[in-house]
């Protein structure tokens, strides 16, 4: 047996969430077009027969304007130390740019190897692989350089492959039906606000939070005719976003919470009864106690 942690780390919009998402078989990490999606770091274990992997998401790594935004970041850095492999994902849709090297410089202090995961292979000619190959190794050393597709799953096996025989020798860390260190509460949240993410528009992404105020579990005998309530707060920075996410008749909100309902029902496998209404919280991306409410 082999066992160790693989970080994903990136640009936003690289796919590091549908990449990990793939990598565990299990929808973990919410998935948005938007950047800047992911907002904490996100454990997923994988069991093969001869190894178990531990892999992270991370936030994008970009310019931080806000609180938030600075823990996002540290976030992304501090998962590239004591790992055993890091994979740098990158769009393969978009040549290398400045914040790819700024990326690029970060991974330079590390020791753990350094694989180059060019994704998104699905949206490419092949022909313009090999020139993409080339770009990045003439910026940097990497352990392995490996062309995948998290959307479809083209040659994701050969990287599981690829990182399994850098592994230690080692019997597992955890059980094996464990899944991820995230609580429930943590995971419905942000179910929420992927529904939030792909209804709205502008700065609402960037300026939304879902907090999670109730979070009653069904009772443990009550098996799939079970109820799960939830109730949340929709955060947004300004008075002139509130209606944006209310929508006119509260049509909006409507539509997220039937939306976010679904996919509830189906990752929890009970009928859930989801509650939301929206507050206007100014400045909350500095604030220190929501930060760490929300885990950052």
């Amino acid at each position: 047996m082999r066992t160790g942690c693989v970080s994903l780390v990136g640009r936003p919009n690289a796919g590091k969430s549908t990449l990990l998402n793939r990598l565990v078989g299990a929808k973990l990490a919410i998935v948005s077009d938007k950047p800047q999606t992911t907002r904490t770091r996100i454990l997923g274990v994988r069991n093969y027969p001869d190894a178990q992997v531990m892999f992270l998401d991370t936030p994008g790594i970009h310019r931080p304007l806000h609180r938030m935004n600075v823990r996002m970041v540290d976030a992304a850095v501090d998962a590239m130390r004591d790992v055993d492999v890091t994979g740098l994902v990158v769009d393969v849709a978009d040549p290398p740019g400045k914040g790819d090297r700024f990326v690029l410089d970060l991974l330079k202090g590390i020791s753990s190897p350094v694989f180059l995961i060019l994704n998104k292979i699905d949206l490419i000619k092949k022909s313009k692989l090999l020139p993409m190959m080339q770009q990045y190794s003439a910026l940097a050393e990497f352990a392995e350089i490996v062309p995948v597709s998290a959307v479809t799953g083209d040659n994701v096996d050969r990287l599981e492959r690829a990182i399994i025989d850098r592994l230690r020798d080692g019997e597992p860390l955890y059980p094996p039906d464990y899944l991820t260190d995230q609580p429930e509460r943590f995971l419905a949240g942000e179910i929420v606000r992927e529904k939030l993410l792909q209804f709205t528009y502008a700065e609402l992404p960037f300026a939304s939070a879902v907090m999670v105020d109730r979070f009653e579990e069904p009772a443990p005998d009550a098996g799939a005719k079970g109820l799960l309530k939830l109730y949340c707060t929709v955060l947004v920075d300004r008075e002139s976003q509130k209606p944006i996410v209310v929508g006119r008749g509260g049509e909006m909100i409507k539509r997220i919470g039937t939306a976010a309902r679904e996919d509830l029902e189906r990752f929890f496998g009970v009928r859930v009864f989801l509650d939301l209404h929206v507050q206007v919280k100014s400045g909350w991306r500095e604030d220190e106690r929501l930060l760490k409410d929300m885990g950052l």
